[in-house]
């Protein structure tokens, strides 16, 4: 079942432990109980976990009252949860507040942290760790970045502000400039511009290359190189999911650490190997900041090695 959108009224809902409420309708239907209801449309959580979660008043009504298990079936409302992972496994990774602003925050994010609550991870998510660290329950991503690479997240301070710091992103006003570790190839001539479309693939957690009018850009440019190992330096124009390490595998230039590309090493419910990340580094962001006008630049104090 697919998250709705959020109704205003589970913005006065506060966060807990840096976990915002979740949001679940109530459509027509024949259910007895809320019990009921939880149990058979969100059967993610078994009927006994969402019984205790209902007895420990995790779970609330539009006016952020408890509802009970036995409670009457009413449709046309909405329920409110909050995400919780009994076994969720515990990153030994940790970030750095770049900058902080009444306005934003700047996160350097290490490799296997995923922005924001998701399969795994909800309490060691980087939105919820800073939730709770800087106590601002508002705090929103304004971009994402993969959960494997590491590098420069921007979160919005301000709702109202949001969609102008998103606009950035959407209207290509950032500079964004990444780092990579890969195979060195003498025979391609660098800097060079990567274009091609990307789409879903079939597999829900890859994308690919398809036939068609580009969607993507990537700038591609040689920073070092050591024996048959490079570092590269890419400029993404696009977003596209996992848009950088697809660009560099169509190259002939797989990114060191990659799971997913050319072939799946790894799958996401799959144990991690925390030696072996991602080398793939958002470096840096540069922009004019659309709330008060100043110049922004920001770099990540995060490096790769290209050294064995």
């Amino acid at each position: 079942m697919r998250a709705m959108a959020r109704p205003h009224s589970v913005r006065t809902l506060p966060t807990r432990d840096g976990v915002s409420a979740s949001c679940v309708a109530l459509p027509a239907g024949s259910w007895a109980t809320v019990l009921d209801f939880l149990s058979e449309r969100l059967p993610a959580v078994s009927r006994q976990t969402w019984l205790a979660r209902l007895q420990d008043g995790q779970v609330l009504d539009a006016q952020g009252q408890s509802v009970h298990a036995e409670q009457p079936y009413s449709s046309g409302t909405h329920l409110f949860y909050y995400r919780h992972i009994a076994d969720e496994p515990d990153l030994p990774v940790q970030e750095r507040i770049v900058f902080q602003d009444e306005h934003l925050v700047v996160a350097d994010k290490p490799h296997f942290m995923p922005v924001t609550p998701g399969g795994r991870y909800v309490r060691q998510s980087l939105l919820v760790r800073l939730k709770r660290q800087l106590s601002i329950d508002t705090l929103s991503p304004v971009h994402r970045i993969d959960r494997e690479t590491a590098g420069l997240v921007l979160l919005c301070v301000r709702p109202q502000e949001r969609n102008a710091y998103q606009a950035l992103f959407r209207e290509r006003q950032v500079h964004k400039v990444y780092e990579a570790v890969a195979p060195y190839r003498g025979d391609l001539t660098l800097p060079l511009t990567r274009r091609s479309r990307i789409e879903p693939s079939a597999q829900f957690f890859r994308s690919q290359e398809v036939a068609g009018a580009p969607n993507s850009e990537t700038t591609l440019s040689l920073l070092s190189v050591q024996g048959d190992r490079a570092l590269y330096r890419l400029e993404p124009m696009t977003g596209k999911r996992h848009q950088l390490r697809i660009h560099m595998n169509a190259l002939g230039l797989p990114i060191e650490g990659d799971q997913f590309y050319p072939e799946v090493l790894r799958g996401p419910g799959e144990p991690e190997d925390f030696t072996h990340p991602l080398q793939l580094l958002a470096r840096s962001v540069l922009f004019t900041d659309p709330v008060t006008g100043k110049p922004r630049s920001f770099a990540s104090g995060q490096s790769l090695r290209l050294s064995a």
